[in-house]
């Protein structure tokens, strides 16, 4: 499946790039309802890679759920994304550093309440742009494992939203028995599997069934792109980032 998400570079209509949800995000400062609205959607789809992260560093399920919550409650009011450069990266990135600067601000709450003093909770990002963004650029000794897991758990997060979105396509043109016939094909569950086992479960000549499998491939990869596009700031981002993903799941096999 790793292999079949190299998707073709050319031929991919420009308009899709018009207003990410990144760019829309970033452009207002999350000022606009429109950019409000995006930022939510961005929450959304990273609350599974934020969760999974807490938990690989070390916290109960419950406790992570708890904080990933807080964080984007916290990334949501007011100024969320006020410092935020798209000339740094795709939002996965501004997001993992925000991830740490919010744990930062955790422990140091912690310390100060266990010495007897009180902190005021502050936003995700305060002062100066400029300080802000190098802030989250501050080394830490085991950010090459943690962002390595971070980015996995990205990965599987595109891939689920891709997989959604397809299944529910499939279900409104009244072919949901071909998404469930053909999803091992989109996983990578097929190396048992034949074209004639498929065929014989739609009802349809083995050609036939060769062609649904490389259709439903082909609209999974360009979902996977669109996802992968509306976190990005650039049209020409998409497939250096769409090459790292597939090399982040390669690298997990």
């Amino acid at each position: 499946m790793v292999g079949d998400l190299m998707i073709e570079h050319g031929g991919h209509a420009a308009h899709a790039f018009v207003t990410t949800q990144w760019t829309r995000v970033v452009a207002a400062r999350g000022e606009t309802p429109a950019a409000r609205a995006a930022l939510g959607e961005l929450c959304a789809a990273y609350w599974a890679p934020v969760f999974r992260f807490l938990v690989r560093e070390g916290r109960t399920e419950d406790a992570a759920r708890e904080l990933t919550q807080e964080f984007f409650a916290r990334l949501l009011q007011g100024g969320g994304v006020a410092g935020a450069d798209p000339a740094r990266g795709p939002f996965r990135s501004y997001l993992l550093g925000a991830v740490r600067h919010f744990l930062a601000d955790l422990r140091d709450r912690d310390t100060c309440v266990k010495r007897g003093g009180g902190v005021v909770a502050e936003s995700l990002e305060s002062g100066d742009p400029g300080d802000r963004a190098a802030g989250l650029q501050v080394a830490d000794p085991g950010a090459e494992i943690g962002d390595t897991h971070f980015d996995r758990q990205w990965a599987l997060a595109i891939l689920d939203r891709a997989l959604t979105a397809l299944e529910a396509e499939l279900a409104t043109a009244g072919k949901r028995a071909h998404f469930d016939a053909l999803q091992p094909w989109l996983v990578g569950e097929s190396e048992k599997l034949t074209s004639g086992l498929a065929a014989r479960a739609l009802g349809l000549n083995e050609g036939a069934a060769k062609v649904a499998i490389h259709r439903l491939r082909r609209r999974f990869r360009g979902l996977v792109r669109d996802e992968i596009a509306r976190t990005v700031s650039d049209p020409g981002e998409v497939d250096a980032e769409l090459q790292y993903f597939v090399e982040v799941l390669a690298a997990a096999t």
